[in-house]
C-alpha cells in the first residue's frame, strides 16, 4: 500500500483511521509524503480535500470539539511540532457506536495522521509547551454552520491526560488545570457548547 501503514476503524469505530507514513531517514535528516491520493485511493479513501489549514497553540490549549452542521467536513490531521491530545467523537445518530470517542496523540516524532469522517466532532488538547498542528479538509469553512459538544461531558467521558478538576455541570474550563498547574486555555464559545443530548446528531 505505497508509502503508509492504515489502521481502519480505530476503538471500534467506522470510519476512523489512523495513517502512518514511511519516513526515509539518514544523517541528514528525513523525507516523508505527508499525502499521496493514489496511496490513499489504494487504501479505500477517495477524497476531494480542498484547504490545508494550519494552527500554533500553547500548552494547555484546547481547540473543540467542533463540527459543521450541514457541511461536514472529513479532517487528515497531524501535529508537525510538539504533541496533541486529538479526539474525535461519533455523532452519527444512526451509529452503533454513537457518542463513543476515540483518541490518539499525534507527535512531531511519530508522525501519525488522523482521519475523521463527516458526522464526528473533533478537538485537540495541546500537551507541549508548543504545537503546531495541520490539517486537510474536504470542505471550506461555512460561517455560521458550526456546532460544537461539551469538551468535558460527562456523558462522553473523554478522558483528557494530563487534566485536573471537577465537573461543574457546564463547559466552564475555569476549574481545571494541567498537572503542571498550567490552565486550560479555551475560548468562551467552547465553554458554551452543551452535552450530548442536547447537541447536533448527523
Amino acid at each position: 500500500m505505497g508509502q503508509i501503514k492504515v489502521e481502519k476503524n480505530v476503538g471500534g469505530i467506522e470510519g476512523l483511521a489512523v495513517i502512518t507514513p514511511t519516513v526515509h531517514g539518514d544523517d541528514r535528516g528525513y523525507f516523508m509524503e505527508t499525502f499521496n491520493q493514489r496511496d490513499m485511493m489504494e487504501a479505500g479513501f477517495s477524497i476531494n480535500f480542498v484547504q490545508d489549514n494550519q494552527s500554533s497553540s500553547t500548552k494547555g490549549v484546547l481547540r473543540g470539539l467542533h463540527f459543521q452542521k450541514h457541511y461536514p467536513q472529513i479532517k487528515l490531521v497531524r501535529a508537525v511540532r510538539g504533541s496533541v491530545f486529538d479526539v474525535a467523537v461519533d455523532l452519527r445518530s444512526n451509529s452503533k457506536t454513537y457518542g463513543k470517542w476515540y483518541s490518539v496523540e499525534l507527535t512531531a516524532e511519530n508522525k501519525k495522521q488522523f482521519l475523521i469522517p463527516q458526522g464526528f466532532a473533533h478537538g485537540f488538547l495541546v500537551l507541549s509547551d508548543v504545537a503546531e498542528f495541520c490539517y486537510k479538509v474536504n470542505d471550506f469553512w461555512h460561517p455560521n454552520d458550526e456546532g460544537g459538544v461539551a469538551w468535558n461531558d460527562p456523558e462522553i467521558g473523554i478522558k483528557w491526560p494530563h487534566v485536573k478538576g471537577d465537573y461543574p455541570g457546564s463547559a466552564d474550563a475555569s476549574g481545571y488545570t494541567m498537572d503542571d498547574s498550567t490552565k486550560l486555555n479555551l475560548v468562551e464559545r467552547d465553554q458554551e457548547w452543551k452535552g450530548l443530548k442536547d447537541t447536533f446528531k448527523f
